[in-house]
């Protein structure tokens, strides 16, 4: 069965939207993501630059200036809601391995 976009977030997805709690342009937001995940996480410009049009397109995200050229997003309500959702779904999964494990 195939996934339905946006059903659920990829890793990426997932630490871009939290990035953009603060408002950022692209460099900033893989910057950002790097710091947040002591590196364990990477976003290359291709990835951030084909989900940012996505975002805006489906209201997760809105473009809320621009600076030297510098296209400047922040995540909107609809996207922090998203972003909650998408925590319910990990913390859930985390409490069925656990209770799976016995841990």
């Amino acid at each position: 069965m195939a996934r339905k976009e946006f059903a659920t977030l990829t890793p990426q997805m997932f630490y871009i939207l939290l990035a953009l709690y603060e408002p950022r342009h692209g460099y900033d937001v893989m910057q950002a993501v790097h710091e947040m995940t002591d590196g364990e996480v990477q976003i290359g410009a291709g990835t951030l630059y084909a989900l940012l049009p996505r975002f805006l397109e489906d209201g997760y995200i809105a473009l809320v200036g621009e600076t030297d050229r510098k296209k400047i997003y922040q995540i909107t309500p609809y996207g922090r809601e998203k972003l909650a959702e998408e925590r319910r779904r990990m913390e859930k999964m985390l409490e069925h391995s656990r209770k799976a494990v016995g841990r």
